[in-house]
């Protein structure tokens, strides 16, 4: 058949449900038709899975002229998924089109959710298409037949390519695609993504640094213009101090107008906490809405989440509260309006969710931005110009994840063995391991053979047997079970339980937070101010502390940091808040909190970089605003307070937010002599981030994670898992032998680049203090805090106080400012 006859069998197909293809569709089929690899860009709802599906299957009819009366068997295309919940919609739509043209075609699903049962009959019956996760997908590439499955693949297909990539699961598919490549010499590599800052990277990942292979594919654009309207829901009457209120929860009401007007509702929070208070708070001020509001996050049980989904779609919904469990692609035609509370804290993820209402191509997506604090309508005007320009972020690719490389390496070994020489020239050709030496990849095989130099002489750390023909293969029954029982580099966060020394019980709080205290650093927690004593396995030891300034306790998980991309728009945003030509209701909500704040201190232009000091009863404050994000501001916060105590020995309570951060001391300290010393530097940044974050306690708790991906640390059996204190303990010990005998141990040294690439992200800080040397630095001595300064002061006393408690007192504070 000629392209034009494989076209009009699409075109038929579509014009049956009444549809057109787009232009962006049909480039896919040509692209696909003619042996190329690619990524296709493509919002969501805007018919992508038809665009490939349709080329693979017209791709199978062109070799196989005779497909209605002789189809053959065996898996044709693989399609991965990142998250399970999508499998359906995808199964639904692939099976609706070759039901369509009478092609006999099987569509299965496998992941973890999929019965015993249905996953044994598909090693002996593999469907034609088999949509899948990257876990999956390695448990398939573990099993010993493997190479008849792949043999005939022509496709693998990579959808929501932006979610895995910058992620650990982004790098098991290079490999996972690596091993493909060499084992079907037919098989094309496609991805799906929405919008990300680095498309042309993101392509070169994919499909890794073959020079040939990237010549030979395309990146396509749907170029659909999604219509998107922001509107921001904004109060009656606004404080002249801002501050974050109950989460939003003082806008109900309007929040209620906007679900009786709206078919159907989404409202988006950023947090499964506050998803929670907002439902609980919907029942019980609008109990006529109960049955016809549901609440949807990741912790909730599969069925409920599956029957919400379902009334989503049917109708039987008015409105949802979610998290960004509905974040990704499950088709949600009716959703008719979209509510973010507070920041999303990237642009991406503000587009992401704006889709998600007018889930079709040609409709406007309405989005109602809702503020938690007044300043967060800065934010809502830089998402409305974001949304126009369509200025996304970058996702950053991971390099060099030995961890991964090692459990990978452990799945060949499994799955009937193999000889480095020919695995090595994969893994060297994908994007994450482009710059791997052969010392390095010595050191990774040495590794799962004899367990690296200092663990030789233990045996349970000897996985993998060499025979004598160079083969490399996994033999130990009992060392394969484990590692397909753990294979995977999803870890979940943990809590640390936090004790008194004597034994008493405070409670529990994340591990993030704990292990970057030091010994004697004073925290807030549970309405008490501790002292930190020592980390105990998965045990905080404290004892009370009578000290006045102490660090306030924060949860990773319940904040997103702000993107780079949007700290940038939002200082841009600043200067027409400042010149007051911006005529938005945004602008015009805010305007006696702008001229506020001109007169006590001023709004800094991009040029500017603003400090303001004060005194109050609590001490001396110092706030610094370099809108960058909160996980940058404390790390900054923690490094400036560093440099400062040695000046002059001094203590600090450090609060932070998305705009800036607050140092706080009982003492006075000199403003000037800060500025004198050039303590605004990058220069031996990575020094004093040691020493003011505790990078080695840090380090430690990341080495746990890479343990467990490496397969040094086992957790367990299903029905008996291995305690988090006996992982932590079992990896410590791992760290202190490495640390002490074999500081250059791969995995060791990954443990730091891991902790400062990401849990503190140096680039970035390293970046927003060098922009921080070429402004003008503006500081402002200040008589009272500002109204810029007010969102952080309540944001630190929130962790002390209960909502009442704080209520009660910031109508105090501001009936005293004013």
């Amino acid at each position: 058949m000629n392209k034009k006859e494989l076209f009009h069998i699409a075109e038929d197909f579509f014009q049956q449900q009444g549809w057109e293809a787009f232009p962006f569709q049909k480039k896919t089929w040509e692209a696909f038709l003619a042996g190329k690899h690619g990524l296709l860009n493509a919002p969501t709802g805007s018919g992508k899975t038809y665009a490939l599906w349709v080329a693979i299957v017209l791709n199978y009819i062109k070799n196989n002229p005779d497909y209605k009366t002789k189809p053959t068997k065996g898996l044709k295309a693989i399609w991965i998924t990142p998250l399970r919940s999508l499998s359906n919609e995808i199964a639904q739509t692939s099976q609706r089109f070759v039901d369509g043209i009478g092609l006999p075609f099987t569509v299965g699903i496998r992941s973890g959710d999929t019965p015993t049962k249905e996953r044994a009959a598909q090693m002996k019956n593999m469907p034609d298409l088999l949509i899948t996760t990257p876990e999956s997908l390695h448990l398939l590439l573990a099993s010993k037949d493997h190479q008849k499955f792949f043999g005939n693949l022509n496709a693998i297909v990579v959808d929501e390519w932006h979610e895995l990539l910058g992620t650990k699961r982004g790098v098991q598919m290079e490999l996972g695609i690596s091993r493909l490549l060499g084992l079907s010499k037919e098989l094309r590599v496609w991805g799906i993504s929405a919008t990300i800052g680095n498309l042309e990277q993101a392509r070169q990942v994919l499909l890794g640094v073959d020079e040939t292979r990237f010549r030979e594919s395309v990146l396509i654009k749907a170029n659909l213009k999604k219509e998107i309207e922001v509107k921001s829901i904004i109060p009656e009457s606004m404080d002249k101090f801002p501050w974050r209120g109950h989460l939003g929860l003082h806008l109900m009401k309007e929040v209620v107008e906007i679900i009786n007007s709206s078919k159907s509702t989404l409202i988006f929070t950023n947090t499964r906490a506050q998803c929670e208070l907002w439902f609980q708070g919907l029942m019980t001020n609008f109990p006529e809405l109960a049955g016809e509001v549901a609440m949807h996050h990741g912790s909730i049980n599969k069925e409920t989440r599956i029957w919400v989904e379902n009334a989503i779609r049917n109708e039987s919904l008015k409105a949802c509260v979610c998290t960004s469990s509905l974040d990704l692609g499950v088709d949600f035609a009716p959703v008719e309006t979209i509510i973010q509370v507070g920041g999303p804290k990237g642009v991406a993820r503000f587009l992401q969710r704006a889709g998600r209402s007018g889930h079709r191509p040609g409709e406007t997506s309405v989005i109602h931005f809702l503020p938690t604090h007044a300043l967060e309508l800065i934010e809502a005007s830089a998402l409305q110009k974001a949304v126009s320009t369509q200025a996304v972020e970058d996702r950053l690719p991971y390099i060099l994840c030995f961890d991964v490389l090692i459990q990978y390496l452990c799945t060949l070994a499994v799955s009937g063995a193999f000889y480095p020489k020919e695995i090595y020239p994969e893994v060297k050709n994908t994007f994450c391991y482009a710059s791997i030496t052969e010392d390095e990849w010595d050191w990774c095989l040495r590794l799962i053979v004899h367990g690296s130099s200092s663990l030789q002489s233990y045996d349970e750390y000897k996985r993998v047997t060499v025979e004598e023909d160079g083969k490399y293969v996994i033999t130990d029954r009992k060392v394969a079970m484990r590692h397909r029982l753990q294979m995977g580099t999803i870890v979940t966060a943990t809590d640390v339980t936090v004790k008194y020394v004597t034994g008493g019980y405070i409670g529990s709080i994340e591990e993030y937070f704990i292990s970057k205290l030091s010994r004697g650093d004073v925290f807030v927690f549970a309405g008490r101010t501790l002292e930190f004593i020592r980390l105990k396995g998965m045990v905080a030891q404290v004892r009370n502390s009578s000290r006045k300034r102490a660090q306030v306790s924060n949860w990773q998980g319940s904040k997103l940091p702000l993107s780079a991309q949007l700290g940038e728009l939002l200082r841009e945003e600043m200067i027409n808040f400042q010149t007051g030509k911006k005529r938005t209701p945004e602008v015009k909500a805010l305007r006696d909190i702008i001229i506020r704040q001109q007169r006590e201190s001023i709004i800094p232009q991009r040029d500017q970089f603003l400090i303001e000091t004060f005194k109050t009863r609590e001490g001396y404050h110092a706030v610094f605003y370099p809108f960058e994000g909160r996980f940058v501001h404390e790390a900054m916060a923690g490094v400036i307070a560093y440099r400062i105590s040695l000046l002059k020995p001094i203590t600090f309570s450090l609060a932070f937010n998305d705009y800036g951060f607050e140092i706080l001391s009982d003492q006075e300290f000199d403003m000037q002599e800060v500025l004198d010393n050039n303590l605004l530097t990058p220069e031996m940044l990575s020094q004093d981030l040691q020493s003011s974050m505790n990078a080695t306690e840090m380090a430690r708790r990341k080495f746990r994670d890479i343990a467990v991906i490496s397969g040094l640390v086992f957790t367990g059996y299903p029905n008996k898992l291995i305690k988090t204190k006996h992982l932590q303990n079992s990896s410590q010990l791992l760290f202190e032998v490495f640390r002490d005998n074999e500081p250059e141990n791969l995995l060791f040294r990954q443990a730091y680049t891991e902790t400062f690439e990401q849990a503190i992200e140096e680039y970035r800080l390293f970046d927003a203090l060098e922009r921080i040397q070429n402004q003008e630095i503006v500081w402002k001595a200040c008589q009272k805090p500002t109204p810029f300064s007010f969102p952080i002061i309540t944001d630190r006393l929130r962790e002390k106080l209960s909502s009442e408690k704080l209520a009660d007192r910031i109508k105090r504070m501001q009936l005293q400012w004013e």
